[in-house]
């Protein structure tokens, strides 16, 4: 018999990524949560206590993959490459091994995948423009376009292999758990809210393929995450605590970062205009 998402007790998951920054940060919240946490990464990783099971695997290896995904009812896609970097470093983490995921994942009877993406898939929008999760995708760079390729991935395994897809588009998520610049005052999420957000993802009853923000209550915040309130996400915190500290400490934001929601990663190598885009002469 099927397990019901909405019984987590019951449900057996896999994390890629797990000794990540992130995927620390839900080992931790999430631990004892569900009948099997199965972490995977191919660096090293705290030994697996209750619940838990720990193992090597590169991503890159369609089969030790498939055999990782045996008995798996949902996957938390964290693992890849986590920042703006070269497209030799992208392409076979990012691009093949999102992919292989997802191959893998559909082969080995998973019915559900929930794919870290970013913000930085839609970091080209002006940030004065209030943006849902159905805009275009407007890359800010090679990151965010490996970003934007698991999103289609998603969409593509969604509607014709039935696994059930949701897409983190996650905003600023900080080791410290607090905002450290003034653009994080829009996009920062908590350890707990991103927390709660994948477990939001992991344990809605049922959706075919959804986009979401991984955006705490922020008082700046430039997104609409009603796709997220479907889900049942309630984010408890708000980087406008931290608003006077920030702004006192944070140096005057790059002219071409302060235009976009990508921020800092849209003036990297960057050297065209800006009057050109969304709005400036064809």
């Amino acid at each position: 018999m099927t397990t019901p998402f909405n019984q987590p007790s019951a449900l057996r998951v896999l994390m890629t990524g797990a000794a990540g920054n992130i995927g620390r940060t839900l080992r931790a919240h999430l631990k004892g949560r569900y009948a099997l946490l199965r972490l995977i990464d191919v660096a090293a990783q705290q030994a697996a206590g209750p619940g838990e099971e720990v193992a090597t695997v590169d991503i890159r290896d369609m089969a030790a993959l498939e055999r990782s995904l045996r008995g798996i009812d949902c996957v938390i896609h964290l693992a890849g490459i986590p920042e703006e970097d070269s497209w030799e470093k992208i392409l076979p983490v990012n691009i093949e091994g999102c992919y292989n995921l997802f191959e893998a994942a559909r082969s080995q009877g998973v019915r559900r995948v929930v794919f870290a993406s970013s913000n930085h898939a839609v970091g080209f929008h002006r940030r004065e423009t209030f943006i849902d999760t159905m805009v275009q995708p407007r890359p800010d760079g090679r990151y965010g376009v490996s970003k934007v390729f698991g999103e289609a991935v998603g969409r593509l395994y969604a509607d014709k292999y039935a696994i059930s897809v949701a897409c983190m588009r996650i905003g600023s998520f900080r080791p410290s758990d607090r905002p450290s610049e003034s653009r994080h005052l829009l996009t920062w999420i908590s350890h707990r809210d991103m927390a709660q957000l994948a477990s939001r993802c992991v344990e809605h009853p049922d959706y075919h393929f959804v986009v979401v923000y991984g955006v705490s209550n922020n008082l700046r915040n430039r997104w609409d995450n009603t796709p997220a309130k479907f889900l049942g996400y309630r984010p408890q915190d708000d980087a406008e605590l931290f608003a006077a500290e920030v702004l006192a400490a944070s140096p005057a934001e790059d002219p071409i970062a302060a235009q976009f929601h990508g921020g800092m990663y849209c003036p990297m190598e960057f050297v065209g205009d800006t009057q050109r885009i969304d709005g400036g002469p064809l």
